[in-house]
C-alpha cells in the first residue's frame, strides 16, 4: 500500500471553491478505486496551503485509478470546474509508504 500526498497551492480568495472540490472528490475518489483518507483545506497558518491524501495498492493501480476517474462523469467535471474557476496555482504529487506501522492503540489522558 502506498499513500498518494497532493499538495496544492490554492487563491487564497477561492478557498470556497477549492472545499467544493474536494467534496466532489470525497465521492469520486472513493468509487474509482482510492481509499481517501481526506481532503484538508486552510485553517490557521497558511491561507494558500491544502492537501489531498489518499492510499492506493500500488503505482499501476494508481495508473488504472486515474483512468476511471478521468472517465468518471463527476471527475470530469471536477477537473474542468478547477481549470474554469482558477483556484489551484500549483499542484505536486508525492507518493509515500507508512514505515511506522503497526502503531499501538491510542490511550487517552
Amino acid at each position: 500500500m502506498i499513500t498518494c500526498f497532493i499538495r496544492y497551492q490554492i487563491d487564497p480568495f477561492k478557498k470556497e471553491a477549492f472545499a467544493e472540490y474536494a467534496r466532489n472528490w470525497g465521492q469520486a475518489i472513493p468509487r474509482n478505486g482510492a481509499d481517501l483518507i481526506g481532503y484538508f483545506g486552510p485553517h490557521e497558518g497558511s491561507a494558500t496551503t491544502a492537501y489531498g491524501v489518499y492510499n492506493i495498492e500500488s503505482l499501476a493501480a494508481y495508473e488504472a485509478y486515474r483512468a476511471r476517474l478521468a472517465a468518471d462523469p463527476l471527475g470530469r467535471d471536477n477537473y474542468e470546474f478547477a481549470r474554469r474557476e482558477g483556484f489551484i496555482r500549483k499542484e505536486d504529487r508525492i507518493f509515500l509508504k507508512n514505515v511506522s506501522a503497526p502503531h499501538a492503540k491510542l490511550v487517552l489522558p
